[in-house]
């Protein structure tokens, strides 16, 4: 069940994980910057008013932050970015740059292997094991962490600059 796409280093095609998943074509080289996350660009209110985790029977999205008053919401304009399935062992990283989302390659992927990313959902300060239960992850990996909500942060003594991260919103 492949679907065709345009980007050359990856397929759509059915996907254990969840739904439909990018599947590389060929060898990927760490670094290699796969594609762009691309959809319509949206402030925070608007995303909140589209998906009401409240009201929907399973909570699913194409929600990723750019920036504190941006979002990206791939379901309306998007690309085959919004395939790539989330796992907490990931192949990839979402990285922002000058106002784009990209999805790059953290190591060499072979031909055949699922391309997948952390979504490190937003995580509010109180969020308990029910809202894990709501943001399930079912990547497979030993590393699973059994949710795609972010790590819970943990207090770093002398926290340095690290380089800016892209993160799906929830």
């Amino acid at each position: 069940m492949s679907t065709s796409s345009h980007n050359p280093y990856f397929e759509i095609r059915r996907s254990r994980i969840q739904g439909r998943g990018a599947f590389a074509r060929r060898q990927i080289r760490k670094g290699t910057r796969i594609i762009e996350y691309t959809g319509e660009r949206v402030s925070h209110e608007e995303a909140d008013r589209r998906y009401d985790d409240e009201h929907m029977a399973r909570h699913h999205t194409f929600l990723f932050t750019l920036d504190r008053k941006t979002c990206i919401d791939a379901a309306v304009n998007g690309n085959d970015a919004r395939f790539i399935n989330h796992s907490c062992d990931p192949n990839c990283e979402a990285v922002i740059d000058n106002g784009h989302i990209w999805i790059e390659a953290v190591r060499t992927i072979p031909p055949g292997e699922e391309l997948v990313y952390d979504y490190q959902y937003e995580r509010e300060d109180d969020a308990g094991v029910d809202d894990e239960k709501l943001y399930p992850c079912r990547c497979g990996s030993p590393r699973c962490r059994g949710t795609i909500l972010a790590p819970r942060k943990r207090k770093k003594k002398n926290a340095g600059a690290t380089p800016r991260r892209a993160q799906r919103k929830a």
